[in-house]
């Protein structure tokens, strides 16, 4: 019964996905930021809906700019997060912008792109995003740098917490956890390992009861700092939630 009912969500996903691609590509550039917004949320939260995933929200984001700070479990984990902080651009691996399809959405939203294993693209991440914090925007990151499965947070890198510090920017930490009935934390939605994406996506859209819980914790301030501290104290607290 699950093969049919995950083709019937793929098709309808597909035909939304080419939804988003034309709005991107016709309308984008002519909306206002606001406008942009309305769109980014309605897409995502539809995607979650399509692929049968219950979005919960605890917890409130803190108004204009910020560096909000995440766990990372699903490459569903952006369209989870936009789906409630539509204003959020995200710092992800640059290779994500060459993926089929998906790539083409994520340049849309003004994703900043990190080469993970150089050093001084970095630090040119780190100014991309102290600059896009200085102009308002708020700026999603998941420290880990890579997704993990899920109990627990993977150690946090403090590189791009630096452009908070040395902009004196709100943090605002966000707690992802996915689960499924029987399943505190969802083996469904793990991203990890040698998984495709395709098959991971064949797994989602064939789960039942799939949801995801995003709790948004209380803003820091940044102002001077310790960055690695700073880290450890964010990692820490996602943990606790997580528990």
């Amino acid at each position: 019964m699950r093969a049919p009912i995950a083709v019937w969500r793929l098709l309808r996903l597909s035909l939304h996905i080419l939804h988003g691609l034309a709005l991107i590509a016709l309308r984008f550039d002519s909306l206002t930021k606001p406008q942009r917004q309305h769109h980014i949320q309605w897409w995502s939260r539809k995607t979650l809906r399509l692929l049968g995933v219950e979005l919960q929200l605890r917890g409130q984001g803190r108004p204009g700019a910020k560096l909000v700070v995440a766990n990372h479990v699903s490459w569903l984990d952006i369209a989870a997060m936009h789906a409630v902080l539509p204003e959020a651009r995200f710092v992800s691996k640059a290779e994500l912008k060459h993926w089929p399809i998906v790539g083409m959405l994520v340049v849309g939203v003004n994703t900043l792109f990190i080469e993970r294993s150089s050093k001084r693209d970095a630090l040119r991440v780190v100014h991309q995003t102290a600059e896009a914090l200085q102009v308002g925007d708020t700026v999603a990151v998941f420290p880990e740098g890579t997704t993990g499965p899920g109990p627990e947070p993977l150690p946090f890198h403090a590189n791009l917490l630096q452009a908070a510090i040395a902009t004196e920017m709100p943090i605002q930490p966000v707690v992802l956890r996915w689960h499924e009935p029987g399943e505190r934390f969802s083996t469904t939605a793990r991203f990890v390992g040698d998984m495709t994406l395709v098959r991971s996506l064949w797994s989602v859209a064939s789960a039942q009861g799939l949801a995801i819980e995003i709790q948004i914790l209380s803003a820091h301030g940044s102002a001077h700092a310790d960055r690695r501290a700073l880290a450890e104290r964010l990692r820490g607290e996602i943990a606790e939630a997580l528990a």
